[in-house]
């Protein structure tokens, strides 16, 4: 493709910050059938599903405070809200039971999200991409080898939190300008509104399922910065 064609598009090279979870391929469906077969499980007499549902949320805030991302603290998670409900003790064979909802999270294949690859692989050939994500180090490194998508970042960073000061952190140790990059996910709590307070452009592409721990309304960008709203990922090869 030239630039002849993309008439919108940006003449000068970018730097992309690009999320990874729900923004390059799927990965909060498969927490979800894993919520959802533990609700099933714990068959509660009192509470509604939806009532254990928030509850789980609440145990998940209390362990990624204390613990941070990944599938231990969701499993850490399960079982605390397990045994907060239930009124019988969790017996090892329970625990098991509880431990294989998280585990069947781990063992699912990676599955990129429509366009992904041809787009990343166009992206890269005119721009500098960064992967920057938050959860395990080992988990999320894992899985973008498994993606196959790693030769098309020049970097990769795995963040414990993505707040303004994370973002502002990453300008000074990648000597980027922030006139010239965007930060791109799916999620208003950590990929949009802090990479806007930090100066940064954002890219904003929804997904049907975003955890609802990311929900949050989006902010308007500040004077002199850009926020773009895309249907998909494929429509980044006509902006930059």
């Amino acid at each position: 493709m030239t630039s002849t064609s993309h008439p919108h598009r940006r003449s000068t090279p970018q730097t992309l910050l690009l999320d990874a979870d729900d923004t390059l391929w799927e990965n909060n469906i498969y927490f979800e059938r894993a919520i959802a077969a533990f609700i099933s499980y714990l068959d509660h007499r009192v509470h509604t599903p939806a009532e254990v549902r928030n509850h789980l949320n609440h145990c998940e805030h209390a362990t990624i405070a204390a613990h941070g991302y990944g599938l231990q603290s969701f499993r850490r998670s399960l079982i605390d809200c397990f045994e907060q409900l239930s009124d019988t003790p969790v017996t090892p064979e329970k625990h098991q039971r509880i431990a294989s909802f998280a585990q069947s999270i781990a063992d699912h294949e990676i599955e990129l999200l429509p366009n992904v690859a041809p787009t990343l692989a166009d992206l890269a050939s005119r721009h500098r991409l960064i992967l920057v994500t938050k959860g395990n180090p080992e988990e999320q490194t894992d899985k973008l080898h498994r993606s196959g998508l790693a030769p098309h970042f020049s970097a990769i960073e795995v963040l414990a939190e993505k707040h303004p000061t994370a973002y502002r952190n990453l300008i000074l140790h990648h000597g980027i300008e922030a006139s010239t990059t965007w930060m791109v996910g799916n999620s208003p709590r950590s990929d949009i509104n802090p990479a806007l307070a930090a100066g940064l452009h954002a890219v904003f592409i929804p997904h049907d399922f975003t955890w609802v721990l990311e929900h949050e309304v989006l902010n308007q960008p500040p004077v002199g910065q850009q926020l773009l709203e895309l249907p998909g990922f494929i429509h980044l090869s006509t902006h930059f």
